[in-house]
């Protein structure tokens, strides 16, 4: 247990600093832009370069973690986030940040691609649950914390302790990793690097094309880069399709559990992103909020997270995970539906136990569904299985801020259709989830 426990603490520290980046250099932009004398267009590099990084690296990094072992990429992407953020902190125009943000994107890959193969290693198989929800809760608290700190840290300091202030966490992660992680066995194959080569031209092309999208930069160059992302996508299928350990794990896919539980994810997350990037126009827009009050009653979300999301990894030992996590996705849509009809004069305690609503069921929904993308998988693919939980989640919002985008220019700020999209995704997520429990208590049945 002693070693368990510090295992972990290893790797909620690096969950913690992963996600708490985002808010972090989200509420720091501004301060970025005006800094080193650049417009606000060009300065959503810093984000999307580390976002592009990861994006592309997740799969290749965790077939690398099956063939030299899951420990040591985990640590290296620790190390690479480290002297990255250094690196940040030290950059004096933006292309020099964009540079050190999009290495610091690699790292964050080799964390976030094996973080879920870390838990299945370190907890017992009958605890593995607990182990996924304890993760969820971590992640929670960066993902509450971020725009906190980074206040707290702008009032009293300049953008680049924005960088630095996370580089003790992270050794401290490294340090105590080094010590009390397990290490893995190792798969008898070969990197793929033609695979590897044109996942990140797939991924990467499609991700660019998206954020485009997203950020309303739309031209002949976004049909471009999607296409070329398409195109690279068909190759890669075709060359890994009859393939037994492919760096893009089909073999995972073609699994229906997989499958199911791939698509819940996506969709879950493309209704978070959905909600998130469209609350703090609504908010404003229809209840007159200030930024301070907008938020003081959002965070009731990632608060209620917190506490469910622990608890949800407990009871997926004892019940069925699509059962729960279809529970928790009405939950979710539910809150979001409650929030869009509230009339002009709610107050914000109305708004804000209707979020931690939504927080209660998507914390409900996270560490059930997480631990089958893990548990399912066969053990020797722990790795691939990690990554394809991160790119799902990593997708999905991909999706919701593009969705997000494309609502917003053609209706109103105040209007609460980005609200009703999001409950309808969550809606469809908690569908597929309950049909995959009646599915599996008919075979039961059979």
């Amino acid at each position: 247990m002693p070693r368990l426990f510090w295992a972990s603490i290893s790797s909620w520290l690096a969950a913690i600093v992963t996600v708490i980046d985002g808010g972090l250099v989200s509420v720091a932009l501004p301060s970025i832009a005006r800094s080193i004398g650049v417009d606000d267009v060009a300065s959503t590099w810093v984000l999307s370069a580390c976002q592009i990084a990861t994006t592309i690296a997740l799969l290749p990094a965790a077939a690398l973690g099956e063939i030299i072992g899951y420990r040591r990429v985990y640590l290296g992407g620790l190390a690479l986030l480290a002297l990255s953020s250094a690196a940040c902190a030290l950059a004096g125009d933006l292309t020099t940040l964009a540079i050190a943000r999009f290495f610091m994107g690699l790292g964050m890959a080799g964390c976030m691609g094996l973080s879920g193969a870390m838990v299945r290693l370190t907890w017992p198989s009958n605890q593995l649950g607990r182990g996924v929800g304890y993760l969820a809760l971590a992640v929670a608290v960066g993902s509450a914390a971020g725009p906190s700190v980074a206040a707290a840290i702008l009032t009293v300091a300049e953008w680049p302790w924005i960088f630095a202030c996370t580089i003790p966490l992270i050794l401290l992660s490294i340090g105590i990793g080094m010590r009390c992680l397990p290490q893995s066995p190792r798969a008898k194959r070969r990197f793929d690097v033609s695979a590897a080569l044109l996942n990140a031209l797939a991924f990467g092309a499609v991700f660019l094309g998206l954020s485009q999208i997203a950020h309303g930069q739309i031209s002949i160059w976004t049909g471009i880069s999607l296409l070329i992302g398409l195109v690279a996508g068909l190759v890669l299928i075709k060359n890994l399709w009859h393939q037994t350990h492919p760096l893009v794990p089909l073999d995972l896919i073609r699994i229906p559990l997989l499958r199911r539980t791939y698509m819940i994810s996506i969709c879950c997350f493309a209704a978070q992103m959905v909600a998130f990037v469209a609350l703090p126009f609504y908010l404003q827009a229809r209840f007159g909020l200030s930024a301070l009050e907008i938020g003081l009653v959002i965070t009731p979300w990632p608060v209620a997270v917190m506490f469910t999301a622990p608890w949800a990894g407990r009871l997926v030992e004892r019940h069925r995970s699509d059962t729960l996590g279809g529970i928790g996705l009405v939950g979710m849509a539910v809150g979001l539906i409650l929030v869009a009809i509230l009339p002009e004069d709610a107050s914000q305690l109305d708004i804000a136990w209707r979020l931690a609503l939504c927080g209660a069921g998507f914390g409900f929904f996270q560490a059930p569904n997480n631990r089958t993308m893990l548990g399912a998988a066969p053990r020797e693919r722990s790795g691939s299985a990690a990554g394809m939980q991160a790119t799902s989640r990593l997708f999905g919002q991909t999706m919701g801020a593009v969705l997000a985008a494309l609502v917003f220019r053609v209706t109103p700020a105040i209007s609460s259709t980005p609200l009703h999209l999001a409950a309808a995704m969550a809606t469809a997520a908690a569908f597929i989830s309950f049909s995959g429990a009646l599915q599996r208590r008919k075979s039961g049945a059979a």
